[in-house]
Order: C-alpha cells, then structure tokens, then sequence
C-alpha cells in the first residue's frame, strides 16, 4: 500500500486545502525558506505517527486569522485537516478479493480523513454484488435463488427469512450474522476489507535537525525516563529516542546499562556497535574517511546533574588522519553530525517501536525535514543515493531548497512550496507558473546537469571565448571531410570567458580528475597563472598551449609573435568573412591586408584601421570579434589554403597528442 494524494488544510499557514500528488517512491518538495514546507510534513506526521508522540492541536494548528471562530465549534464538530488517499497492492487486492469475494484491483483508493479532534474516518468503496454471488455459491439452489435479487449482504438475513434452509445454509447464515454485528459499517464486505488491510496502511516517521544524537547520555536518567514514558511519552525527548536508537543498534536494553555487574559482555556489545556504525558511516561519507566511532560508558562522580549520578554513554569520534586523536561527537562538524544521527536513526526504523511496544516494521513513510543542509555538495549528492537506497523498502517525502538535493532528471517527483498572500502555503506540482526564486534551486540543479553532461567531458580543451570554439569545430569539420586532421572526437571545447579565468578552470575541473589541456592567445610573454599551475603539477606542460606555436612553427619560444586564434588564418582568408560580416557598416568599402597598418595580430590591425578611418562597426568602438566568428560558422568556405590548413593540422596534431 503506498500513499498516491494527500489533501491538507486549514493547517497552520495553509488558509485553503491542498492537494499534493505523492510519488510512489520519493516526493522532493523545494521551496523558500518560511513558504511552509515543515508545515506538510508535520501535517503528515500528526495525522498518523508512528511512535504516537504527535497529534493535532487546535490552538497550535489551526490558522490563527480563523482559530476563535473555529474553536466554538470545535468540539461538535472537528474540522477535517487531512485526508489521504492510498492505492492498494496488488498482494492486497488478492488476498481481500480470495477472501470476500470482491472485485477490487490493484491501485483501487482508501482514503482516511483525519480530523482537529484526532478522529477519523476511512472510505473504502466496495461493490458488494460480487460478494452476494460468491455467498450465494455455497448455499442450497432454494436459498441461492432467494438471495439472487440482493444487491448487499445486509439484505441476505432478510431474504432467506421465509425460506428452508439446509443445515449448510444455516451454518453458512450464522457466520454472516456474525461479520454483520462485527461490521462497524453500513458495507459488511467493506469493513472486512478494511480489517483485513488495516494493519498494512503505513505510519509516517519525522526526523529534523532537532533528532540529533547528543555527545553524552546520562543512563540513570534515560532508564528513568523511559520508565516515566510509558504512561506520558513526552518524558523522552528527540535526543534521548536517539540515544535509544543507538543502544537497540547494539542490542543492548537499558535495563543491562544500569546493572552493576556484567561490564565485559556490555563492553563487547558496545565495541561491536562501534565497529557496526563506523562500517555503515564510512559506506557514505566520502568526506574524511579517517574517521572511527566510539561508544564507552564509565561513571563520572565530578559532572553536573544528571551526569553525576551512574554510568554515562560517550560518544566519540577518532581521527585517524591526525594520530588518532578523538573529539567528542557533539563537536564534529554540524554535518557529520546530521549525517551520523540519520544513519543510526534510521538503522533503528526497521526495530522501530511504538510506545506499546509493537514493532512498526517496515509500513512507513519517512518524512525528513531539509536533510543534509549541513552536508557539503558532493556530500549531499552521496546522501542523495542513499535516499535512493530507502526509497527501495518507504516512501520518502523530503523538503529542500539545494539544488544538490533535487535529482534533475526526476522534476517529476518535485513539488513547488510558495507562500501566497491570503492563500497561505500553496503545493503545486507546476514549475512553469512558480516564483522564479523558489525554483531556482530547479534552475541551478539543472544548470550544473547541463554543465557536467554537456560542456564537460573527460577530454577537455580549454580556451578563452566562444569565437576559439567555432573556429576549432569548423576547421576540425573541413579537415575530417577532407583528408582528416582534425581535433578528435572525444575532446570537448570549454569557453571560459577569457585568460583570467582559465587558471581557475584548470583548478576546479582538474580537482575532479579530467584530463584538461588549454589554448590561449598570446601576449608575447609566458602567463603566470598558467605557468604556475604548471609548477604545481595542476595541468602537464605537455598540455599547455599557446596560438603563437602554431604560426609560425620553425621560431623559437623566443622569438614568437603575440597571436590570437584569428592569426591561424591567412590575412585574405579572414578579411574576406570581415568584409562580410560588417558590409553594411563598411558602406562598400571592402578591406584587404595591404590597407592594414603594420602589426602582430590582425585583430589589432583592424581595430586601428577602423580608428584611423573613423569607420563606426559598433558604438563603441573596434568591432565585434564573435561576429565574424559566426559568420564564418554559418557560411563556411569548403576549403581552405595550405598555410591555413597547415597550422591548424599543427594544432590539432599537439592537442590530440596530449590526451
């Protein structure tokens, strides 16, 4: 059985009903902060928890602008503050319809309505024709014809009041009249039905920041409180339920912690379960794995209350990296904490008890409240899997607003959280109609998808703008369709947006392992930047390039011109996509190399030219170098001359060789 839909409201911030979609697996919903998403999922909590310490309260639920009208009526007649619509298994379905005769199919609703007065009421629709028919199959041809007309099984008893029964219809009449003064529901077979799927509707878990685990328990204290729980369970706080999740990890009741004998076993339960969490942490956290856990209990006389009094449990973690030197667990980083306190809390989901103590098992739904917000990136993506990892036994239903918690490829399962003026909390499922800020966590996930799938690769050429990206594909294009000699296909051109920031590319794509080599212009002297990453071992001289070596190939290092890609071209060549691009602007006025001042780079000389002239190609000033760029990409020439052709084989020859 899984959740499909949940109707919620008026509830706290939401003033109208909303109704949510519920992914089969995992739902996401991403909004700003304050927008009312903790408001959902404790909605979701208090209509069902799974260790019963919630419930609904008007004065605290109930949306303020409304409460003092509300609560006069309250009493009589409890507003309706959820209602969820399940969809039945397949497995479910079987054993219902084998047993009464039903006609129910997989995915068929049960809807539970919860109300302010924590009552509720359930609705499974049920056609009881099929199971008249099938009653009817194990009586005598007289009372089966005599219950023919029936449409409910309350109609039989009547129905075979006039008539004989064998002594088989009456046994088979008795077991009804039974299910019927069993039957708390005008639908006999939809009360069965519900009895037999009642135990299978899944309870919802809740876990914040507020369910860290502590540094230190006191377990004199904790057994007290545990004791004391059991007739009013808000006498155990989210630490101390942690605390216990940690110790039914260990298989350890409280009972043995505060026994004075049996130290060595308790020992050994407690390094086994130190040895336990330390193996399941380090499966996830890829941030130090240096890392061990530590679980100890000794007494302290010298401590404040309640630490004082008995044994206390310490958690500790030890840092292999720094020669095993431990630190308290309350002052690790805030994330290792969050990401340590939810794998022990969830280890213990699936012993998870009630304050009955009746194992909830596996029927739940996790409701986690803006999980791994202190993780770093890549440390939320790892989180992000092992989401994918519970999804596979819960449903998870999680709030965000990172853009490394939402699965790009999976907007489907995400909703829109906003907080509307006199409408409250509003949930949609449309992304397109939203506030632009409350998706732009949608907008970055999707942006650094695109920037890792498609302008980045293994093989990657570094350059500075977009106009080094078109010439290199289009010559690289002109070269394979001729004789070949191009750039090879595995390599992807990233622009970069000029020199400056090609050192820092170089060290944030390097850092992920991806074999980079650059191309950048040259301004007759080595760049330090680049150079220095040289030094540093962050990018192979063999993958440094500049244009210079490949205009003039027989020169030395010393004696090379300051280049940019244009000067790669013969003058005619590039002059002629010039003419073109900015014929208007020119005013029939067609440029060619002898009207060009003396210089290194053709760019430069065309600048000056455009100076010297007076000619306006743009307002200010010189012109645009992407212009030409494209205009040579969108009316390429089907060939080129030799010297063109030659340092542009040159180059592609050097880079493809650096890989």
């Amino acid at each position: 059985m899984i959740l499909v839909s949940a109707k919620v409201g008026p509830f706290r911030s939401m003033n109208t009903i909303q109704t949510v979609a519920i992914d089969p697996s995992v739902t996401v919903f991403v909004g700003m902060n304050e927008a009312g998403k903790t408001v959902l999922l404790k909605a979701l909590q208090k209509s069902s928890d799974a260790l019963e310490d919630d419930s609904f309260d008007p004065v605290e639920d109930y949306p303020r602008k409304d409460l003092s009208a509300y609560l006069k009526i309250h009493k009589e007649k409890p507003a309706q503050v959820t209602e969820l619509t399940f969809a039945l298994s397949e497995g479910e379905v079987r054993s219902i319809n084998t047993k009464l005769g039903t006609s129910l199919k997989a995915g068929d609703p049960l809807t539970i309505s919860h109300t302010y007065g924590n009552t509720r009421t359930i609705d499974l629709p049920i056609d009881e024709a099929p199971s008249v028919k099938a009653f009817a199959k194990s009586l005598s041809s007289d009372a089966a014809a005599a219950v023919a007309t029936c449409d409910a099984l309350r109609a039989i008893p009547a129905a075979l009041a006039e008539t004989s029964l064998t002594e088989s219809d009456q046994v088979a009449l008795t077991a009804l009249n039974a299910r019927i003064a069993a039957s708390k529901w005008h639908s006999v077979a939809g009360w069965d039905a519900w009895a037999s799927v009642s135990s299978s509707v899944p309870k919802f878990l809740y876990f914040s920041d507020y369910d860290l685990l502590p540094g230190k328990m006191n377990l004199a204290d904790l057994a007290a409180r545990v004791e004391q729980a059991k007739s009013d369970p808000k006498h155990l706080k989210p630490h101390h339920r942690a605390v216990l999740a940690l110790l039914r990890m260990a298989d350890v009741p409280i009972g043995d912690l505060t026994a004075p004998s049996g130290y060595e076993e308790l020992k050994a339960k407690i390094e086994a379960v130190s040895i336990s969490l330390t193996d399941q942490v380090m499966e996830f956290w890829k941030q130090n794995e240096d890392l061990e856990v530590e679980v100890d209990i000794k007494a302290d006389a010298s401590d404040e209350a309640p630490f004082q009094n008995g044994p206390n449990l310490y958690l500790r973690i030890k840092n292999r990296r720094h020669r095993g030197v431990s630190t308290p667990f309350d002052q690790r980083s805030r994330g290792f904490i969050w990401f340590f306190s939810f794998l022990v809390w969830f280890d213990s989901v699936q012993h998870q008890l009630d304050p009955t103590g009746k194992s909830v098992g596996k029927k739940l739904i996790l409701l986690l409240d803006e999980p791994g917000l202190a993780l770093h990136a890549l440390a939320q993506a790892d989180f992000l899997r092992y989401i994918d990892r519970l999804a596979k036994d819960h449903q998870v239903l999680y709030t965000t607003h990172s853009p490394f918690m939402v699965h790009s490829d999976r907007l489907h399962q995400v909703r829109i959280v906003e907080d509307q003026l006199k409408l409250g909390t509003v949930i949609s499922g449309n992304l397109s109609g939203s506030d632009p800020r409350t998706i732009f966590p949608l907008q970055a996930a999707l942006g650094w998808t695109i920037a890792q799938n498609l302008f980045i690769s293994e093989r990657n050429l570094l350059v500075e703008g977009p106009s080094e990206l078109i010439y290199l594909q289009v010559i690289s294009g002109l070269l394979d369709a001729d004789a070949g000699g191009g750039l090879r296909d595995d390599i992807t051109i990233v622009p970069t947006g000029g020199l400056d920031k090609l050192a820092t590319f170089v060290s944030l794509l390097g850092a992920n392992g991806l074999k980079l080599a650059v191309l950048h212009d040259f301004n007759g002297a080595p760049d330090q930047k680049l150079e220095s990453l040289v030094r540093d071992k962050l990018l192979a001289a063999k993958s440094l390039f500049n244009v210079a070596q490949f205009r003039e190939s027989d020169k030395g290092a010393e004696k090379r011109q300051p280049s940019d890609i244009e000067d790669l071209f013969s003058p005619s060549l590039y002059l002629k996509h010039f003419n073109a691009t900015f014929a208007t602007q020119l005013a029939g006025l067609a440029v060619s190399e002898s009207d060009l001042p003396p210089g290194d780079r053709i760019v430069h000389r065309l600048e000056q030219l455009i100076k010297t002239k007076e000619l306006t190609i743009r307002p200010s000033g010189g012109f645009n170098h992407y212009a030409v760029a494209a205009h040579f990409a969108g009316s390429p020439p089907k060939t080129v001359d030799a010297a063109t052709k030659a340092r542009f084989k040159a180059l592609f020859a050097a880079i493809n060789a650096a890989y």
